[in-house]
């Protein structure tokens, strides 16, 4: 059984910076990708990064040039770094993996940003 779990989050003033960690079971190499979503009350679920197992990048609109998502495939580890964040950013935070047509998904971590 695939287990994913995300640590990082925290409370941060407006313009700080936040790393979140998602750890998955065994190799993250086996995952065709990796990423994040993140979900607001009241508000729909979306996609904010992900990197495949290449290495290729994704996005959304909203925190590019703010966010990076990198790979550790020896700490079978995924990053995602937050800077300059806004009170737009609060959510929490769930990491996924992918692999074929199944996707597993953490039960999330906190990001709350104050103004």
């Amino acid at each position: 059984q695939v287990q994913v779990v995300e640590s990082g989050g925290g409370l941060v003033q407006a313009g700080g910076s936040l790393r979140l960690s998602c750890a998955a079971s065994g190799s993250i190499g086996r995952f065709d990708a990796m990423g994040w979503y993140r979900q607001a009350p009241g508000n729909q679920r979306e996609l904010v990064a992900r990197i495949s197992r290449g290495g290729s990048t994704y996005y959304a609109d909203s925190v590019k040039g703010r966010f990076t998502i990198s790979r550790d495939n020896a700490e079978n580890t995924v990053y995602l770094q937050m800077n300059s964040l806004k009170p737009e950013d609060t959510a929490v935070y769930y990491c996924n993996a992918w692999r074929l047509v199944y996707s597993y998904s953490g039960r999330g971590t906190q990001v709350t940003v104050s103004s």
